[in-house]
């Protein structure tokens, strides 16, 4: 309730009325709606193999004349699809771009097109405005408009009630899988790959006369408009088949000219463009990592596309394409997601489920139309029925017709006369004098019984499914051979791809590695290292850990949060002792306030790793544990947070080791001593019992202590408070005063 101000009268008091609402409710009241519009009405398409936007787009250039008639401009037809589509010009531009001829986005087109409409593998290519482009239906557009007017589909009215749209369209050929459809709803997605028409129907034929028959005899694998090579694995691709979920790989093709020594991709995966390509080469060349490249560049041209690679002397390009296939998006993979409005109803079907769905429906389309053709036999025998019974007594027609005074009791006296209903009156009233003859009578005799024959015959059709089919598939076959072209991605079998490592791709040379206390990192190789200085460092900040390697080996980073970041040494840039290296925090993403504590180098993942403490536990985990099936950086549960950890150390065999706490005091034992743990959080065992305001401050190799004597910090068991260190311990000799 709103306070009353003193000035206030009580007719301007505002009163605020607070209701409680349960989240969950008004979630199903405000958000669901809108979900659901989403999802039914506009993200996802349906058995026709168009989504709402497409359909609206189509059907109005039918309206327009433009299956048959001149092009137009692309402008005109925009304006006209907004009485069906008031999304906006912009989003109706972009579907008409998708679907001509131009952007070569669909293996058939549905609209002819003329003036620049972009390409569907480049990034940058960006299509003309609306006012410069002219466009018309494409012939195949016969095969979803032929039927149309034969009440095949329903019709509904449109978003103001003016007009009406049809709510599918009765494509002749299961368009579905002809078509590619990338949509995202709300919870849910759409991303269906298009399917050679050919390959399609003499599936589709066959599953009609067999629905248990071997899909890929007749439908091997997807084809895409942008071409390249399929590697078919029959696993995966009998999932996507099978389930309508999966992925599969698909990778660019090309050629190489050997008297200008370069590569030349003609034809890329579907899924990316030229732009992402080359952007991830320069990157890579940028960095290092394709020393094999001089130069590459886009020289597509009216001729379609072509990316040139201009190689470096001596450089193999079958070995180099398998870096780029393994390293760029030249190989690709497509994530194959069936998702399809039944009835209203988001599904996701496997292939033989579609064409399932699609031959019920297109049975029911038929039998719609047959239905449509009946009836309006029906009607026409049935004038002609009532026109035989006038013919009996033209006389008395005539009669009737002229002794009748007024014009609108012509129709009734005549139902009258004859006993026929007012619609056969009327065909009759509408006779010219002309066609009361012989000649007429006889024809329209032979009509009638050539309409009973049909009727009988199309009634006999309804009711027989073996002939309808038979319909189905003499209209596929005629399709295939109207618009049928050949498969344009080539197929090639797993067992015959060269696959590389990803070491392969990395090269290899010796390197030294240095990790200092403020969680720098640093890259140098044996040869900077040798010409170099000293190291150059923030002010307090010290190297506590220093390896000779290799580039391709990786290192794993402990954090003082528990979590590790594995990465390999080539991902860190080659640098010189006179920078400060890597900041590690920035350089691997870390969480806020989080810092590399320790480092250590993974090799083979045969050793294992010893973790030491500030409250004085030591524990042991093999290396392979940390070693993981994907690319992962980031490893939670990397090693326990109950204590600070003070350094991490990796280890091949049984090492000496020693902890120097901060009282000071040094404990040397033998790892031997450190069970080994395969839980990676483990707390260790103790090992060094401190005093009250003490704690592990160091953990080392003993061979890389500056201890002399290790018999004297040995005990024979543990834990123990260990011995004091003294000068001597270190090596360092006293001061004597003279």
């Amino acid at each position: 309730m709103a306070k009353k101000k003193q000035n206030d009268t009580p007719e301007t008091v505002a009163v605020a009325e607070i209701t409680e609402q349960n989240i969950s409710e008004t979630l199903e009241q405000n958000y669901m709606p809108y979900a659901m519009s989403v999802i039914v009405s506009r993200a996802l398409p349906e058995i026709d193999g168009f989504k709402p936007s497409h359909r609206k787009l189509l059907y109005t250039m039918y309206k327009m004349g433009l299956l048959n008639g001149q092009r137009t401009k692309s402008a005109n037809i925009v304006g006209s699809t907004m009485h069906l589509n008031p999304h906006g010009d912009g989003a109706i531009y972009e579907t008409m771009v998708r679907l001509a001829k131009g952007n070569e986005s669909l293996l058939h087109p549905f609209i002819d097109s003329k003036g620049n409409f972009g390409k569907v593998y480049s990034r940058d290519m960006a299509y003309a405005a609306s006012r410069y482009t002219e466009a018309k239906l494409a012939p195949i557009c016969a095969e979803l408009f032929g039927e149309i007017d034969r009440d095949t589909v329903d019709f509904v009215p449109n978003y103001d009630n003016t007009t009406k749209e049809p709510t599918l369209l009765p494509t002749t050929f299961p368009n579905l899988l002809v078509t590619p459809n990338l949509g995202i709803a709300v919870s849910m997605a759409s991303n269906i790959c298009s399917f050679n028409l050919g390959e399609v129907v003499r599936t589709t034929i066959a599953f009609i006369k067999d629905p248990n028959v071997d899909l890929f005899e007749t439908l091997p694998a997807p084809d895409f408009s942008t071409g390249g090579e399929i590697i078919f694995d029959p696993k995966e691709m009998g999932e996507i088949y099978r389930t309508g979920r999966g992925s599969f790989r698909i990778r660019a093709r090309w050629r190489y000219d050997k008297a200008n020594n370069l590569i030349e991709v003609y034809e890329i995966p579907y899924t990316t463009t030229v732009e992402n390509i080359i952007d991830k080469v320069a990157e890579l060349v940028k960095a290092g990592k394709l020393k094999e490249i001089s130069d590459i560049r886009d020289e597509s041209d009216i001729n379609g596309l072509k990316l040139t690679i201009d190689l470096k002397r001596g450089t193999d390009p079958d070995k180099l394409m398998a870096k780029l296939y393994k390293q760029t998006t030249l190989q690709d993979s497509f994530g194959a997601n069936f998702n399809i409005l039944i009835a209203g109803m988001p599904r996701v079907l496997g292939v033989a489920e579609i064409l399932d769905e699609w031959v019920s429906w297109r049975v029911e389309c038929v039998k719609r139309r047959v239905y449509f053709d009946l009836s309006k036999k029906k009607d026409r025998l049935h004038l002609l029925k009532g026109l035989k019974t006038i013919l009996l007594d033209i006389d008395k027609a005539i009669s009737i017709i002229r002794e009748t005074e007024e014009e609108a009791e012509v129709v009734p006296n005549l139902m009258i006369g004859f006993g026929i209903d007012e619609a056969q009156a009327e065909y009759i009233a509408e006779i010219k004098l002309r066609n009361i003859n012989r000649e007429y009578i006889l024809k329209r005799v032979e009509e009638t019984a050539e309409l009973e024959r049909e009727i009988e015959d199309l009634e006999d059709l309804l009711h027989s499914r073996s002939r309808i089919n038979q319909i189905i598939i003499a209209e596929l076959k005629a399709v295939e051979k109207k618009y049928g072209i050949p498969r344009r991605s080539q197929i090639i079998y797993e067992d015959s791809v060269v696959e590389i490592s990803e070491e392969d791709t990395v090269e290899d040379y010796p390197v030294n590695v240095f990790f200092t206390k403020e969680s720098y990192f640093k890259k140098i190789t044996p040869q900077s290292l040798r010409m170099s200085g000293e190291h150059k460092l923030k002010d307090g900040d010290e190297i506590v850990a220093s390896f000779e390697t290799t580039n391709r080996d990786e290192v794993l980073f402990f954090t003082n949060k528990g979590q590790a970041y594995k990465c390999r040494l080539n991902d860190f840039d080659d640098t010189k002792t006179s920078v400060l290296g890597d900041y590690l925090p920035a350089k691997l993403g870390m969480d806020d306030g989080e810092v590399a504590v320790s480092m250590c180098l993974l090799g083979d993942y045969s050793g294992s790793v010893v973790f030491a403490f500030e409250n004085g536990k030591v524990a042991r985990v093999p290396l392979s544990s940390y070693e993981t099936k994907t690319n992962r950086r980031r490893l939670t549960g990397a090693v326990s947070t109950k204590s600070a950890l003070v350094a991490a150390i990796g280890i091949h065999g049984e090492e000496d080791m020693v902890l120097i706490s901060t009282e000071p005091r040094a404990v040397a034992f033998n790892t031997a001593a450190i069970p080994l743990k395969t839980t990676r959080d483990t707390q260790g065992v103790a090992v060094m019992t401190l005093k009250a305001k003490h704690h592990v401050e160091n953990a080392k190799l003993f061979a890389n202590s500056d201890i002399k004597d290790m018999a004297r910090f040995r005990s024979r068991s543990l834990p123990v408070a260990g011995a004091l260190l003294r000068p001597e311990d270190l090596g360092v000799e006293q001061m004597v005063l003279e």
